[in-house]
């Protein structure tokens, strides 16, 4: 089926064809009959597939990554799609209106994506608000919590704490984003001084609570060797649970589509299959570097069902979705599960 509404949808901009192919979803589940057989065409069931992590039960070990559902409007429309997990954000305290547009681009001959949304989000305290409403049985939900643009890296700390505080009774487990490059400077706090302040601030607050929850951190694929390893120590000596590897990349390496239309794009993240080796390399170097003891969600380029095989050999638990959606469509979710299975 989509395979059919892909054509329609790729001319529209990508933007807008985000909000185009919500809205089309919501129609189909809308209807009684179409949303059951849509939902039980795409929910897989196997206890095979359950994953034990942070004490949580995961259905299946694939996720929606961040990004899609910033403010926590689609997420309950998204779980009949046979998603294990759905994480919500990257949310800010404030609200931000992000980027200016155009800021999410199409780079089609390379089935990738560029974005420099800019961490646009209605603030945490709306997203408080529609996750008071419930969520569906059996789904876990992260929450991926950020700075605001306006707040200068030495008070990113606030920004993080509040999120946290705020989002804590209504999310299954947290993701730290210090690694998105459309937020002026933000990367900085990757580094090992601020990044270990920053976690270790964050698991205080966290094992204060009568039942603390995971806490991972999302890492960039442009990290040297010698900066996994800073990771490796940081996760250790913080006891955060775990991290997600990885975010877009900056790098614009390899790409088919051409340089102009590349330049004419401008700044941004990179995600889709470009990024699917690179991902899948600092996977297997951080599973391998910690010997196995990191627990590992991976994410970035993943298309096929062998692409999710290939992140989970190289040392993921889980995986995550979100380019492959857009070029594949929801029956990647599926296509994945039943492979998993045999």
């Amino acid at each position: 089926m989509y395979n059919l509404l892909k054509p329609f949808l790729f001319l529209f901009q990508p933007e807008k064809a985000h909000h185009l192919t919500i809205t089309l979803a919501r129609i189909g589940f809308s209807i009684p009959i179409v949303g059951w057989l849509l939902k039980k065409y795409y929910t897989v069931e196997d206890k095979s597939l359950e994953r034990k992590l942070f004490g949580l039960t995961f259905k299946n070990p694939v996720g929606l990554a961040a990004g899609f559902d910033k403010d926590g409007k689609y997420f309950r429309l998204m779980s009949n799609l046979g998603f294990g997990f759905i994480e919500l954000g990257t949310v800010t305290p404030k609200p931000q209106i992000g980027n200016p547009q155009p800021r999410l681009f199409r780079l089609k001959a390379d089935e990738a994506i560029i974005n420099r949304m800019g961490f646009n989000n209605e603030g945490v305290g709306a997203l408080v608000e529609r996750l008071k409403k419930g969520k569906p049985k059996n789904l876990i939900v992260g929450g991926n919590i950020g700075k605001n643009k306006v707040t200068p890296n030495e008070n990113a700390s606030d920004d993080y704490t509040y999120a946290f505080e705020q989002l804590f009774p209504y999310v299954d487990y947290f993701v730290v984003n210090v690694s998105s490059p459309n937020t002026p400077n933000l990367r900085d706090l990757q580094e090992k001084e601020p990044l270990t302040k920053l976690l270790t601030l964050l698991q205080d607050l966290n094992q204060q609570k009568n039942k603390p929850k995971p806490i991972l951190l999302k890492i960039a694929p442009d990290l040297t060797d010698t900066q996994l390893d800073d990771i490796i120590d940081i996760v250790a000596t913080t006891k955060i649970d775990g991290v997600i590897a990885t975010n877009t990349t900056i790098s614009r390496s390899g790409l088919k589509e051409s340089h102009a239309s590349i330049k004419a794009i401008g700044n941004g993240g990179l995600s889709g299959q470009p990024l699917t080796n690179r991902a899948t390399e600092v996977i297997r170097y951080l599973s391998q570097k910690s010997n196995g003891k990191l627990t590992i969600i991976g994410v970035g380029g993943i298309a096929s069902a062998k692409d999710a095989q290939e992140k989970l050999d190289a040392g993921a638990a889980l995986v995550q979705i979100y380019s492959g959606l857009i070029y594949e469509g929801p029956a990647l979710i599926r296509r994945i599960n039943k492979a998993l299975i045999k």
